[in-house]
This record gives C-alpha cells, structure tokens and sequence, in this order.
C-alpha cells in the first residue's frame, strides 16, 4: 500500500475525550482502554496531556510502558516545561510521538495568549525544535486554523515542517468550519505550503454544528492523510469526530475514496461498549455505527427489504463493527464451547486465565436469569476484566437489603478497604429505599461525605430478569474545589447495583485526590 493510500487513525479518547465533563478516568481505566484501542488496531494513542497533572503523567508512562504495538502521543503546549514533562512520561514507549500547538487565529493570539503573530510563529518553531531533540515523530498543531488568516496559516505551517514536524494537524477546535470550507483550507495549504509533502497533514475536527464527520471527510478528499478522533465522539463540548463513523465511511465507500485504514472494525463494537461501562454514558441509540438502532429494522417496507436481501437497507454488514446476528440462546446450562464461540463473534478473545474469570461472572448471572443476551456478555467481559484489574480503595463484601410496604427499608453492606491494611468493615442503616439505606450505609463505614447529585437506571436486556446498570453523579467538595466524578454499577438488583455505583465513584474521587489530578480540571484544553 503507498503512503497515501493510508489514513492513518489517531485516536484521542484518553487525552481530549476524558477531559470532557463526567468522562474521567483513573490509571486502570486508561489501561484497560488502551489495551482495546491496541485490539482495534489505532496507529496511535494521544495517552494525556502530562504536564497538567500527576494523574495525567502516570497514565501517559504506564501507557507507554504497557503498549507495543502502536504510537504513544503525549500533548505539550510550545514551551520548554511541557515538553520535557511529555519526554519523561513518553520516553519508555516503543514508539514515542510529542504532540505540540500554539494558537493560530488573530482571536486567541489577541485575547488569551496577549501576544504577537511573531510572538506565537517563534513558540511553534522553538517548540517543534525543542521536541525533535528528543524524536524524530514530533506533531505540530496551530490551534483555531479554522478561524485564523490563511496566509499566516500557511507561513506557520511552513515553518513548523522546516523546523521537523513530521506530523501537521490542522484543528477545526471550536467547530467552527463546514465541509466544503474546510476542504478549501487544506487544498490552499497543499498548494502554498512548499514543503507540505514532507509532512503528513492531520485534521481535528469538533462537533459544535454536527459536521465533524463531514469536515474529516472533506479534509480526506482534499488530501488529509491522518484523522485525529475519539471513540463513540466523545470530546469537549459537542465532541469530536467518531472514530467508527469516518472508519466505517472509509470503509463503505472504498469505491470513492480509495483508500483504507488498518483498523480492525470488528472491534468497533467491543470498544464502544467498554467506554461506555467505564464512562457510565451511553450514546444514543440511533447513533450512527455503535447505537442500538444503528441495525434494527421496525418497519415493514425495510424488514420486507432485508429478509430478501440485506444490502437493501443495510449498506454495511453488521458483523463488520462486532455486531453478532447469532440467534444461540445462552443460559445456565451452556458449555464453555458455545460461550467462546459467541464472544469470538462479538470480537472478543480471551486468555485462558481471562476465560476463567469470565466464566465465574457468566454462571453467576445464568443462575439467576433465564437468557444470556450479547449485551450482558459484552457487559460481564468489562467487570470480568475490571474487576481483576483494579486496585482501588474500597471493594464491596457483601451487601443485604430488606424492604416492605410497611417495614423501613434497611441495608447491610460490608466493605474492605485496600488502603487500610485490607480491614473489613460493616454497616446497618435505614433509608427511604434499599439505595438510600446503602448508601447511608457506606458513608458510614467510609466517613465521606460526598453526595448523590444525579442517579440513572438502565436496562441492560429486557425482561424482569435483566441486568440493569445505574450509574451516579457524585460530587464532594476538596481543598476549595467541587470534584464531580461518574461511578457505574451493575447487578439484576437495582438496590445492588446503586450501591456498588456510589462506591465506584468514591473510588474514583479517591484516584482524583491521591494522584492530584483534580488540581489540573480547570486548566485542559482541547484542540
């Protein structure tokens, strides 16, 4: 395949997708997704942003100690700081990349940064040449270009490939540009930019008017040759481009594009379901690709159609993004060869001590419910795996609850705590139902005094048998801050499941403090 046949995907979801409200995530977390995008076959991961936090640092140097198979990006701002702090955080990874902007657009140079078009083209030159002195894969971004003078674009642009970036992103960051807007901007630098082809031209792009897909697209066509994206599009504000949506275009219309990705789209659906049971935020369900809708036919006319056949109304084949049509009923009395074989269609592919964990998961649940459905399976793989995976403060014993129409609701939960010596501890309290008495239970054993903001319950499967997955807001006011954080817990008990969300996100909380990454929310910035 020649250089520019290739697009090449460089997903953001641990940098500019976890800095977006409720979307954070602790070191484990970060793991466990980057482990996913390695599956998914990305060309690199922009791991964080390591100057701005302690959390941030140690996840960018895990990452890029744990990752082989694919580019480590860290961000840095055009200063000396934080590009030395991105190199000791990178400097492990098999293949390091330092990520590094300034501003472009007469608006930021004016009013945030206070400076000089000359100010700004020497911090990008001096930022560029800084990084390079540590690697040779250095990527350079004028932030706002949508909104900047294409001249003194251009010129930018110029100096930061002279100086060594190998990588040029062009950030539409406030979602600002359209299709066909956007596709002029990189024709005009393709054509003023003399040595434009000695670097590879990336794109941005937010979805503040909808068109991040649709801008990335554009820039494809008019010679874009990197898409910077996130999983699900999740991203500061409105988001950014959906990395399975510009994929499965790409995909779908090779006969117009031709070119390709090396991305595994089988794992699409994997993916997106693990963000969302670390994230405790759903999409939509008529979101393009990932949505629960995105294959489902209601309509006569369209089930008539693909009953005959499938391309009548599906352009794309469901099982290409992970999506099993297998009607194999699964329950209690199914054998581990029929279990592996509808996790190997759901993209899944397990070690032999992984299948273990699993297993104990799925023969818990199968006695308690009748059907086993491919969303409880892609639900029980993420605890299976999570809950091996985490080192957290508190873990969940036991809990009990007792209810009635003329009784007080109460609740018994046991909790260990890893930070103090494994001691086990347990509390009895009243409450208006069986989540109010747990939680008033754990805040007793724990002593926070965090509060529920928001509470939300779904249905994992249907039936009065399904696994439901709640997830809370919880806030909790530290050193003159308000943290708010996302916790998700799931179990058949709605009770159970509320009370392990509120303790997921007291974890987290304790994550935030400890690893100082609270002190860094009001400074992220997005590209």
């Amino acid at each position: 395949m020649k250089k520019r046949d290739k697009i090449i995907i460089f997903d953001t979801t641990l940098r500019d997708g976890e800095q977006s409200p409720g979307f954070s995530m602790d070191i484990e977390e970060k793991l466990l997704f980057a482990d996913q995008l390695e599956k998914l076959k990305v060309d690199v991961i922009e791991a964080g942003f390591p100057v701005i936090s302690d959390g941030d640092f140690e996840a960018v140097q895990a990452i890029s100690e744990r990752v082989k198979k694919v580019q480590v990006a860290g961000l840095a701002r055009a200063n000396n700081k934080d590009i030395e702090v991105a190199w000791e955080a990178l400097k492990k990874a098999k293949h390091p990349r330092i990520h590094t902007f300034v501003s472009s657009s007469d608006i930021h140079i004016k009013y945030q940064l206070k400076k000089s078009r000359e100010d700004v083209l020497k911090m990008a030159v001096n930022s560029v040449k800084k990084a390079r002195s540590y690697t040779d894969n250095v990527e350079f971004s004028p932030m706002d270009a949508t909104r900047s003078d294409l001249g003194f674009l251009a010129e930018m642009v110029y100096e930061a490939i002279r100086a060594g970036a190998a990588t040029i992103n062009i950030p539409d960051t406030v979602g600002y540009t359209v299709p066909s807007e956007f596709y002029n901007i990189i024709k005009y630098l393709f054509e003023n930019v003399k040595n434009i082809n000695d670097a590879i031209i990336s794109v941005h792009c937010h979805n503040d008017l909808g068109l991040a897909v649709a801008n990335s697209v554009a820039a494809i066509e008019a010679g874009a040759r990197q898409i910077e994206c996130t999983i699900n599009g999740i991203g500061e504000r409105a988001g950014n481009t959906a990395m399975e949506e510009v994929v499965m275009a790409i995909k779908t219309r090779k006969d117009r594009f031709n070119i390709d990705t090396s991305i595994d789209t089988k794992q699409i659906m994997a993916a997106s379901k693990l963000l969302t049971h670390i994230t405790g935020v759903s999409v939509q369900p008529n979101k393009a690709i990932v949505g629960n809708n995105a294959f489902a036919h209601e309509s006569g006319i369209h089930q008539d159609g693909v009953l005959k056949h499938s391309m009548t109304y599906e352009i794309m084949k469901p099982e290409d993004v992970g999506i099993s049509k297998s009607t194999l009923v699964l329950g209690k009395h199914s054998g581990r060869h029929a279990v592996l074989n509808r996790l190997k269609s759901l993209g899944f592919k397990l070690k032999k001590d992984e299948i273990d964990r699993f297993f104990k998961y799925f023969k818990s649940l199968a006695d308690k419910k009748k059907q086993i459905f491919d969303e409880d399976l892609i639900v029980l793989i993420s605890e299976s795996k999570f809950k091996e995976a985490e080192k957290r403060r508190y873990k969940i014993e036991n809990v009990q609850i007792s209810t009635g129409m003329f009784s007080p609701p109460m609740a018994m939960v046991t909790i260990k705590d890893h930070y103090n010596n494994n001691t086990e501890k347990f509390a009895v309290e009243h409450g208006n139902g069986g989540v109010d008495a747990g939680v008033n239970a754990v805040k007793k054993i724990t002593g926070t005094k965090a509060k529920l903001k928001a509470f939300t319950l779904a249905a994992i499967t249907g039936g009065s048998d399904a696994l439901c997955e709640v997830s809370v807001t919880v806030a909790e006011k530290y050193k003159g801050r308000e943290l708010k954080v996302f916790g998700t817990g799931i179990n058949i008990d709605i009770s159970v499941a509320g009370i392990f969300s509120f303790v997921d996100a007291l974890n987290k909380l304790e994550y935030l403090k400890k690893s100082g990454a609270w002190k860094a929310k009001a400074e992220n910035v997005n590209l």
